[in-house]
């Protein structure tokens, strides 16, 4: 299989677990226990049929819409996601790339792979940096004054992780952050030389965003689920949110809330917006979709924050839904980290390049010239 034919997210997918190491394909497309909520993240949409009108004249169309304060091409985001060197080699430099060439936002984590000044001074497009509260309060500062200095566009504060979900498969394979080779899965490393040669004599594998406060995750090997379990503050409550709203400055979210009662409460600290998430089914299993819960949260607070539908989405289509159901926008992870694993930038380009023109297409069948035409009028639930 090659790039060439991919033709929608799921062929990246399967470019991906041919060419990755399968620890390092699971820790992507794992999710939480028995992994109900991540399947039901995209089946959701398919709940919800559009409704077409025809003879529109759609000629001309206007895919672009605001997002933050910055105008975005498409109403879609590159979530931020960890450790993308270890998918590619090039990592969140080619997200970034790929992202400013179409015009969207894109974000990088605290637990990135290349630097805050890197990736400001590689693009000067829509950027938002993902922050985990830790313990240490010196690193949460020392992350928020360097995201100040590079000019980020805004910080999105994670709330759904706590404590980490229970990722089976990377507890069966052994995954660890930088990533090992073990004995149970030589032979995977073996038989994906490109991918092994590239992370044994490429860039040495680090988490700069994290430099002097914390080794774990650079010069010492650990979970993902050890790393959430230990290092990130289990106190964090909503003084903790505003307090860093108010110490950020600028244009602030949270990513996580899935409750109509905290969007609310996200509206009274002043947030400029939600992202209605669960982590990709990563954390509690057994929650709703996002886009199951996207309604009721638009009834709570729809007009008077933005709000982003994070999850699930693998079609154009899904974020026609989405918008119609009352978002600002759609956004994702794996949607493009398939692509980033199976062929760097050029893979990633090719993934946004298809949802590009599935949404545009959607757009001239549903009859809208813009996707503030997209109401709730559009969708029919089943």
């Amino acid at each position: 299989m090659k790039l060439t034919d991919c033709h929608n997210i799921d062929d990246f997918r399967k470019l991906a677990r041919q060419r990755l190491p399968w620890p390092v394909f699971d820790y992507i497309d794992g999710a939480a226990d028995d992994e109900i909520t991540k399947a039901r993240n995209t089946s959701a949409f398919d709940d919800v049929d559009l409704v077409p009108d025809v003879l529109a004249g759609v000629a001309e169309i206007d895919t672009s819409c605001m997002i933050m304060g910055r105008k975005s091409a498409l109403p879609l985001m590159l979530s931020p996601t960890a450790l993308q060197r270890a998918f590619h080699r090039d990592g969140e430099r080619a997200v970034a790339k790929a992202a400013e060439k179409f015009g969207v936002w894109f974000g990088i984590s605290s637990l990135a792979t290349h630097s805050i000044e890197e990736i400001a001074a590689l693009t000067d497009g829509p950027k938002l940096f993902q922050l985990y509260v830790h313990k240490d309060k010196g690193l949460n500062a020392s992350m928020i004054e360097r995201c100040q200095a590079a000019k980020f566009d805004a910080i999105a504060l994670t709330v759904d992780t706590i404590v980490s979900g229970k990722r089976e498969r990377c507890l069966r394979s052994g995954f660890t952050t930088p990533p090992r080779f073990t004995p149970s899965a030589l032979w995977s490393y073996a038989t994906r030389p490109r991918w092994t040669l590239d992370y044994v004599f490429g860039p040495k594998f680090r988490l700069p965003n994290l430099d002097g406060h914390v080794q774990e995750g650079t010069g010492k090997a650990v979970s993902i689920q050890d790393y959430f379990n230990t290092m990130l503050d289990t106190n964090m409550d909503w003084d903790t949110a505003a307090r860093i709203r108010q110490d950020w400055g600028g244009k602030f979210a949270l990513k996580g809330v899935m409750s109509a009662a905290d969007a609310r409460r996200a509206v009274e600290i002043g947030a400029d917006a939600i992202m209605i998430s669960n982590h990709g089914g990563r954390q509690l299993d057994g929650s709703r979709a996002p886009f199951d819960q996207l309604r009721e949260i638009v009834d709570a607070v729809g007009g008077e924050i933005e709000i982003i539908l994070d999850g699930g989405v693998r079609r154009g289509t899904h974020v026609l839904k989405s918008l119609a159901a009352g978002a600002t926008a759609a956004s994702g992870g794996r949607l493009y980290l398939y692509a980033l694993a199976a062929a760097g930038q050029p893979g990633v380009e090719r993934a946004v390049g298809i949802l590009k023109e599935e949404i545009e297409r959607g757009m001239r069948l549903m009859g809208v010239t813009s996707v503030s035409q997209l109401n709730p009028d559009r969708l029919r639930r089943r």
